[in-house]
């Protein structure tokens, strides 16, 4: 598989405009441009994602532990539902939101299903609704959890895709599959892990049931559990049922990263984690604290881990990160003064090292000595300076730190 093969094409018209002139052609990473419209306002309606879990057409992306079921390490496989049915009955979406929240049952256990959306390309034997038509695609956890009909079932599908040839690709990050499908995981793999993670009510603690196929989880006010065990059938009151609440919906957790360059703009700050195998140097990152800008975390976070002060930031891409649920927010930032430049390690220790290299070293290593955090450089590869793969945002940002598009502008918009 080639590196252009995993990263995707802007999810918009590439016609020219304002924008574009000024600022050129929008970067985008790995993890983002889903083919699938995600069609957010139907997940509540029931008759459609009923009629959507039902469809011969439908595509399921199977995980356990969060680990995707694959043909191979760079391909998806995507199950149909009657490989499933043992664990997710065809009438699993018959009942409506509020009738499942009017009979919800703490003793009961239900597997995580997720509504991805439609792939609107496929128009082949999909599914129509409405004005809309494309290929369903659902995330199912196959996790032996819940009680022990669940997890035979569950057992029982993971021993048969396993015989089919089948595995759960094991991998601290997955980057290996096409840009499509790497959006595709990133969505599943996000939402599976948040429902996971939120089966208690942060605020009450009680039991909570998932609803709006798979993205919203609710506390039910009353559990027929706390009547079989002669209590009210109404539990204690909880704000999550009066308020538009953080601990219903999916989270997502903003991260600043940022290459930095120096006021000549001949070189290009990187810094190194413990954890990075020997040369290996990225971009400084962290995450944005409440009431923090995102400008200003780019600036505490360089300044906390490198000691380097920064004036202008730019703000230059993003890029989803379902480690468990992260936003890459990444920027081009300069130094404005070269006495600002002066790297201490002292402030936050996070950093082993950090070092200012050389625009030349840069584009050496972008071309024979990129690779992620468990794989070698390329074979051309024979020392010096390693940096992360273009499925990382990192890579982007030090590729346009080292361009001319941040820092001549008037000479990039005369040659468009």
């Amino acid at each position: 598989m080639t590196a252009n093969s995993q990263i995707p094409a802007p999810a918009h018209i590439l016609a020219e405009s304002m924008l574009s002139r000024r600022f050129g052609r929008e970067t985008v990473n790995y993890f983002s441009s889903s083919p699938i419209n995600r069609l957010s306002f139907l997940r509540g309606d029931y008759g459609f994602i009923s009629t959507a879990l039902k469809h011969p057409s439908t595509q399921f992306i199977v995980l356990n532990n969060l680990a995707p079921l694959t043909r191979s390490s760079a391909q998806l496989y995507y199950a149909k539902h009657e490989e499933l049915s043992k664990l997710i009955p065809a009438d699993f979406y018959d009942q409506s939101e509020e009738d499942m929240i009017k009979n919800f049952d703490s003793r009961q256990s239900h597997p995580t299903l997720i509504f991805l959306g439609l792939d609107e390309s496929r128009k082949e034997n999909s599914l129509s609704y409405k004005i809309y038509s494309g290929v369903p695609f659902f995330a199912v956890d196959v996790t032996p959890r819940g009680s022990e009909a669940q997890q035979t079932a569950c057992k029982d599908i993971i021993s048969t895709m396993e015989e089919k040839g089948l595995s759960f690709f094991q991998a601290r990050v997955a980057t290996t599959f096409t840009a499509d499908e790497g959006a595709i995981y990133a969505q599943a793999r996000a939402l599976t892990d948040w429902n996971t993670r939120n089966i208690f009510c942060g605020t009450c603690g009680n039991r909570t049931l998932s609803v709006n196929a798979g993205t919203k989880r609710a506390c039910p006010p009353t559990d027929a559990a706390r009547a079989a065990q002669g209590q009210s059938l109404e539990g204690p009151a909880c704000t999550t049922r009066t308020t538009i609440s953080n601990l219903s919906f999916p989270r997502t957790d903003p991260t600043i990263i940022v290459a930095v360059v120096s006021a000549d703009g001949h070189r290009v700050l990187l810094g190194r984690s413990k954890r990075f195998p020997p040369a290996l140097y990225s971009t400084l990152a962290g995450f944005i604290e409440p009431a923090e800008s995102i400008e200003d975390a780019v600036r505490r976070e360089v300044w906390e881990e490198a000691g380097v002060t920064l004036s202008r930031v730019v703000i230059h891409s993003s890029q989803p990160w379902p480690y468990p649920a992260n936003l890459m927010i990444g920027a081009i930032a300069q130094v404005s003064d070269p006495a600002h430049e002066k790297i201490n390690l002292e402030h936050d220790p996070e950093l082993e090292d950090a070092r200012w290299f050389t625009v030349e070293e840069v584009e050496e290593a972008l071309r024979i000595g990129t690779s992620d955090l468990s794989s070698p450089a390329g074979p051309e590869y024979k020392g010096g300076l390693r940096l992360p793969p273009p499925t990382a945002i990192a890579n982007q940002l030090i590729q346009s730190a080292i361009s001319k598009d941040y820092f001549h502008p008037d000479e990039k918009a005369s040659k468009m």
